[in-house]
């Protein structure tokens, strides 16, 4: 997302245990495909024990291991070789995956609060949804792999430009729009009752908010995420003002449990905020 927001530390520190060292990567003899543009082929996940990369069927990646080659044809369940005899299960992406694989320009959203956004909107097959703060994209990349078509603004060219290699990479750039741009420089560009859900995640949400009634459908969501209560309130105010119904602010906060041979109990790791999510209904 844009870079006011500040995620939680601690995920990022997991993910990238996750995804192979950078030793991994000096030491491979090829670097991991970029899909073609025009090409439909979804990559799959190479994964041995806590090595796992994300490859285009039809490409190479290096490894410590040695060299894999994918085939064209390659299926979830397969298994391959490294040059050096060194064996990966091939695994299907999955949401989740696009966190950990996407190439990051800033802390991207969580799992579990792109899971409450879709859950609490309801975002499905055939929704059009209006996004802004796109940032890595991995909110984007979600939504459209839940079967929404996504207009997504980013003001930052370059994090724009990554955005759009992600969507390849996820296999969604037919469902996202990548627009450089402030949002609410356009806002007044977009056709009315054209959306079915608003996604913001960018410091100036409250600004935006209030143009949800005539963007939105009618029963149409509007879900904002900020890591500060200050804009959290913004935000609420405005959605009042503006006539939205069923206005409403959580905290998102998770807990992780450790068990070990003492006994088991919430672990003392830093707990696990991330930030505030307002959800409002247009009707």
């Amino acid at each position: 997302m844009t870079d006011v927001n500040e995620r939680d530390s601690g995920v990022d520190d997991d993910a990238a245990g996750e995804t192979g060292s950078k030793a991994d990567a000096e030491a491979g003899a090829g670097d991991e495909a970029e899909p073609d543009a025009e090409s439909d082929r979804v990559p799959v996940l190479l994964v041995r024990e806590d090595r796992t990369y994300l490859v285009e069927p039809g490409g190479e990646q290096g490894t410590d291991l040695g060299v894999l080659e994918v085939p064209e044809d390659v299926q979830p369940g397969d298994t391959i070789e490294t040059h050096l005899g060194d064996e990966f299960r091939v695994r299907r992406l999955r949401g989740p995956d696009l966190f950990h694989h996407f190439e990051r320009t800033g802390a991207p959203m969580v799992p579990r609060d792109i899971g409450l956004i879709i859950g609490e909107t309801g975002i499905a097959q055939g929704d059009r949804v209006l996004d802004t703060g796109t940032g890595t994209g991995v909110l984007s990349a979600s939504m459209a792999r839940a079967g929404a078509s996504v207009v997504t603004y980013e003001r930052d060219p370059e994090f724009a430009d990554v955005a759009r290699e992600n969507m390849k990479l996820g296999g969604v750039a037919e469902a996202v729009d990548v627009r450089t741009g402030d949002l609410t420089e356009d806002v007044e560009e977009l056709d009315l009752s054209s959306f079915d859900v608003m996604t913001l995640d960018t410091g100036d949400a409250a600004d935006l908010v209030g143009h949800a009634p005539e963007l939105l459908v009618e029963g149409g969501f509007v879900a904002v995420y900020s890591p500060f209560i200050e804009s959290t309130r913004a935000v609420v105010e405005t959605a009042r003002e503006a006539g939205l119904s069923n206005v409403r602010t959580r905290e998102t906060i998770q807990r992780e449990m450790q068990f070990d041979d003492r006994g088991s109990r919430p672990s003392t790791a830093p707990v696990g905020h991330t930030g505030y999510l307002t959800i409002a209904r247009n009707v």
